[in-house]
């Protein structure tokens, strides 16, 4: 049965590339009728920033991936939770220490600089501490037995790291890129185990996966450097390794590096999905969902940074995108973000809404306008202006006129449009208006057959009439939002504008 994991770390806030691999994971899962588990890896315990899983989960569910396991929903291979599987990882670090993968170090933090130091006076800059230089360090494999048991009975800080062997060829073959080879000569002996007692990411992301039965490890390409190492440690324990896959990046829009965590907002969109206030720093990052973005829409739009269907189809449901995805579709090149094809996916999913439940996201800020303001109407205004807008604000913001008669005027299509004799044109309008029922297509029938009567062109009657009613030279239906103002606001606003333009 396939079972894959997202393991984010609850550093500070999850970053969308962290939601698209969680995506990949899960419609993976979905497709193969496996499980999705959501782990927590909070081992160091340095960087931990309070609020910070919350908000993981919390996104998590806004995206719409709901875990099979997780520290909220825990199954039989939990806790979910790194902090809460401590004495497990100390017993199979002494299992490595016991057969030899493994051993004891003892080398202080100022020790190891001064090691860096003479290499790279020596013109060795980038030195290991591995196969060959953990023979002049202070470790259980230079100590003797008793000296090591001593300092270990004295509480001498130490760590425990990996006995990598010396060149010696890594294989593995990466879902998405091939087979991937290293020698081991370039992997240094990782620290598994830290004197705080906790273990390095390297060692319990290796038993976690094990213990899990994780069958299948698809996360980000800034992990493929260290999957050898993986490789290394499962040989290590003589368990059987899961398949990897590594996701390509995700490009800044220029495509000139990685987007980051801190290009949030400075290019003018969000990279995360919520609102995140740093409790340290207090400072505030923007997220898509108080932007205004549907988590369809996010979604849909991450799916695509890196996979493609193979066909020209674009918006996806959920179900849609479980059925269609594949590990065989997903590039190896970095992926580049588009910020207004973002909003175009936004667009098409707000067009989908129902007018009704649109009402209902804008009824608070419609009400801050216009206090009698009704659903009934709100949802006519909604119906009117989702073609035009990309956010769910835009139909408050755009359609201001619906709230308010207009005090100022298009000065282009005044200029372009306003005539000496539009004013008298207006009146005839006025008139016509006053003497029609006021829905939409009686508005509009009253409209043509004055224009057929007087022989003129649309164009000399409605860019005029539609700056008395909105002050605008573009919009909507403006026989529908007539209908929708009414007939005594209608013919109001006529007068206001013909008493302010002439």
């Amino acid at each position: 049965m396939v079972r894959v994991r997202f393991a984010p770390s609850p550093t500070g806030p999850l970053h969308m590339g962290g939601v698209r691999t969680a995506l990949y994971n899960y419609l993976f899962a979905k497709k193969n009728n496996g499980s999705f588990i959501i782990r927590i890896e909070d081992t160091d315990q340095k960087r931990y920033v309070p609020g910070a899983e919350e908000y993981i989960q919390e996104a998590l569910a806004w995206s719409g991936f709901e875990a099979d396991e997780s520290p909220a929903k825990p199954g039989k291979y939990g806790p979910y939770r790194q902090s809460e599987r401590k004495a497990l990882y100390k017993t199979y670090t002494q299992q490595l220490i016991d057969s030899g993968q493994a051993y004891y170090a003892f080398d202080t933090a100022e020790e190891l600089d001064e090691m860096r130091d003479k290499a790279k006076a020596a013109k060795m800059p980038n030195w290991q501490y591995n196969s060959v230089t953990r023979n002049q360090m202070r470790n259980s494999l230079t100590l003797s037995e008793d000296e090591t048991k001593e300092s270990i009975a004295n509480g001498d800080p130490f760590v425990i790291r990996l006995k990598v062997p010396r060149n010696e060829e890594v294989r593995f073959h990466d879902e998405i890129r091939g087979w991937v080879v290293v020698n081991s000569s370039n992997i240094d002996d990782k620290v598994l185990y830290k004197s705080d007692g906790m273990p390095t990411y390297h060692l319990a992301n290796i038993v976690d996966d094990h213990l899990m039965e994780i069958t299948h490890v698809i996360r980000g390409e800034e992990w493929l450097p260290s999957a050898p190492l993986h490789i290394l440690l499962y040989k290590a324990f003589g368990w059987e390794a899961p398949k990897f896959a590594h996701l390509p990046l995700i490009l800044r829009p220029d495509g000139n590096g990685k987007l980051s965590k801190r290009d949030g907002d400075r290019l003018g969109f969000p990279v995360f999905p919520l609102n995140w206030t740093d409790p340290t720093t207090k400072e505030q990052s923007s997220g898509y969902r108080e932007r205004g973005y549907f988590p369809e829409a996010f979604v849909n739009m991450l799916s695509f940074l890196g996979w493609n269907p193979g066909t020209s189809q674009e918006l996806f449901s959920m179900e849609e995108l479980i059925e269609a995805f594949s590990l065989e579709r997903v590039g190896k090149a970095g992926a580049k973000f588009d910020a207004e094809k973002t909003k175009w996916f936004n667009q098409q999913y707000l067009r989908m809404q129902n007018n009704e439940a649109l009402a209902q996201l804008v009824f608070e800020k419609a009400q801050a306008k216009d206090t009698s303001i009704s659903l009934e109407t709100l949802s006519q205004i909604c119906g009117l202006m989702k073609e035009r807008a990309y956010f769910p604000d835009d139909l408050i913001a755009d359609g201001d006129y619906f709230f308010s008669a207009p005090t100022s005027f298009d000065e282009k299509t005044v200029k372009k449009k306003w005539k000496e004799e539009t004013p008298s044109i207006m009146l005839d309008i006025k008139t016509r208006f006053d003497e029609t029922d006021f829905s939409a297509e009686a508005l509009e029938t009253a409209f043509k057959a004055y224009l057929e009567e007087k022989e003129i062109g649309f164009g000399k009657v409605g860019p005029g009439l539609r700056l008395c009613i909105t002050g605008l030279g573009m919009g909507p239906s403006l026989f529908h939002i007539c209908s929708i103002l009414g007939k005594d606001e209608t013919l109001q606003r006529i007068d206001a504008a013909l008493e302010q333009l002439s």
